[in-house]
């Protein structure tokens, strides 16, 4: 039997969609015979269960699944996709998403892609990305912000890379916490650039996972992670990962204009205060109009973004100073 050219890594919290993506690899029109490296991201201690027995329990225990199961202790998406592609000894490694589901010749596709690759100087092949939107209404802030998924450059929701290249850079940078830029970073280090990386034609479906009314407010935190970027890859990193450049410059003025009415306010400058007060008003209502615009503008959706735009720019202020902080000195 030809041994499989690549291992599949999944970073893995445990969801209920970890079950979907496990069908759809054991559904493969092609069998899946790459090993599949489980990386379970939980923290150490959790009390969720064994992936192993749950992939059993939904899948049956003849799913035919080469299943190897890793603990990473919760150190984040770039530390157990680590953890993953060193236990490989394919020439390819296949990044995979714990809630993206395959198409049926996923498979299939992917080793086409793979062999593809092969005769070129390619050091990496992504695979193409479906956000499915609903029909009957306009998407709400967060399903738009999902939808993105489908035009971003090099992100590891399916992307393979050459097992030898990424050990030569070290793999993926742990100083990224987050599921956000760590992808783009490394991309930019192995020469997506230059076209290091080319487009495959297999296909996977990301479906838009459920978020509660805040979760736009904790995605500030990425802030911090774009001046990491800023560090290592200079202040023109944006145009050379092809990523928006984002409203950190309006939020500033706004988080500007609500400490000056503040500062006003408690000094008995009153002018000043109120002028500060109609400042961060109107760039508050401007921030919340441009996302309640494009959307449904049901109650629901307007409330959601009325709150969360009020404090939005306070807090990607806040996570941009704190990254200017710790990563001001970073190095590559």
């Amino acid at each position: 039997m030809t041994p499989p050219p690549t291992t599949l890594v999944v970073p893995t919290l445990g969801r209920p969609s970890l079950v979907a993506l496990g069908r759809a690899l054991a559904g493969q029109g092609v069998p899946v015979t790459a090993p599949v490296v489980l990386v379970d991201d939980r923290p150490a201690g959790h009390d969720g269960e064994d992936l192993h027995a749950l992939l059993a329990a939904a899948l049956g225990p003849d799913h035919g699944l080469d299943l190897q199961v890793v603990r990473s202790g919760g150190g984040g998406p770039a530390r157990a996709r680590n953890l993953g592609w060193r236990r490989a000894r394919t020439p390819w490694v296949s990044f995979l998403d714990d809630d993206v589901v395959p198409d049926p010749d996923w498979y299939a596709a992917l080793l086409a892609d793979l062999r593809e690759a092969g005769t070129s100087d390619a050091v990496g092949v992504t695979g193409r990305v479906t956000v499915p939107l609903p029909a009957d209404r306009a998407p709400t802030d967060w399903e738009r912000g999902t939808a993105g998924l489908e035009t971003a450059r090099w992100i590891t929701a399916d992307l393979s890379y050459r097992r030898d290249r990424l050990a030569a850079v070290g793999g993926f940078d742990e100083r990224f916490p987050r599921a956000f830029r760590e992808d783009a970073d490394l991309a930019l280090r192995l020469g997506a650039e230059h076209g290091g990386i080319v487009a495959g034609t297999r296909h996977i479906t990301h479906p838009v996972r459920p978020a509660d009314d805040w979760a736009s407010l904790r995605q500030q935190a990425g802030n911090a992670d774009d001046l990491l970027m800023r560090a290592l890859h200079g202040r023109d990193w944006h145009r050379r990962a092809e990523a928006a450049v984002g409203r950190r410059p309006r939020h500033l003025l706004v988080t500007a204009a609500a400490a000056t009415a503040v500062v006003g306010a408690v000094a008995g400058h009153r002018r000043l205060a109120t002028a500060a007060l109609a400042g961060w008003l109107g760039g508050t209502a401007e921030l919340a109009w441009a996302r309640i615009a494009p959307g449904p503008r049901d109650a629901a959706e307007v409330r959601r973004m009325v709150l969360t735009s009020a404090a939005i720019p306070l807090a990607a202020t806040y996570h941009s100073a704190r990254g200017w902080l710790r990563h001001r000195r970073a190095t590559p």
